[in-house]
């Protein structure tokens, strides 16, 4: 969620928008390039809509990591996802070994902190400007 949230805040910084309408009436194009100020202006119903989906995926790998093995937080693998399809659809970690697996879940649990700090200290900037040395506004 940090590094999809991440990525979305440099992709609209960048001015890169999806073509048609977020809404009834309000184009991906009308939205300001500034995080925070694009947040305020999507609809209410479509921040509801994005919530409650990166909730259901939540829910989800908490529901399938105590329903089909041993939850990470009571000794299960920290970082391995147990939603079906959700992660590797096409199976291309399915030959690796699991050494190589655990390594790979190691660089996403890293991969995912690094965004959660990359994402605070946008949002830090965009609300406390100055707040970030070295960080042009956002």
């Amino acid at each position: 969620v940090a590094m999809a949230a991440f990525v979305g805040w440099w992709a609209v910084a960048a001015g890169l928008r999806f073509p048609g309408e977020i809404s009834y009436g309000v184009e991906y194009s009308s939205l300001p390039s500034k995080g925070l100020e694009a947040w305020e202006a999507v609809p209410g119903w479509g921040k509801a809509q994005m919530l409650l989906f990166i909730g259901f995926l939540e829910w989800g790998d908490e529901y399938f990591h105590s329903a089909k093995g041993e939850h990470y937080l009571r000794g299960g693998t920290p970082g391995k996802n147990m939603v079906p399809g959700l992660f590797d659809p096409f199976g291309l970690s399915k030959n690796k070994s699991e050494e190589a697996l655990a390594r790979g879940r190691d660089v996403e649990l890293k991969n995912g902190r690094l965004a959660m700090i990359g994402f605070m200290g946008l949002w830090a900037e965009a609300a406390i400007e100055g707040s970030v040395p070295l960080q042009p506004p956002c």
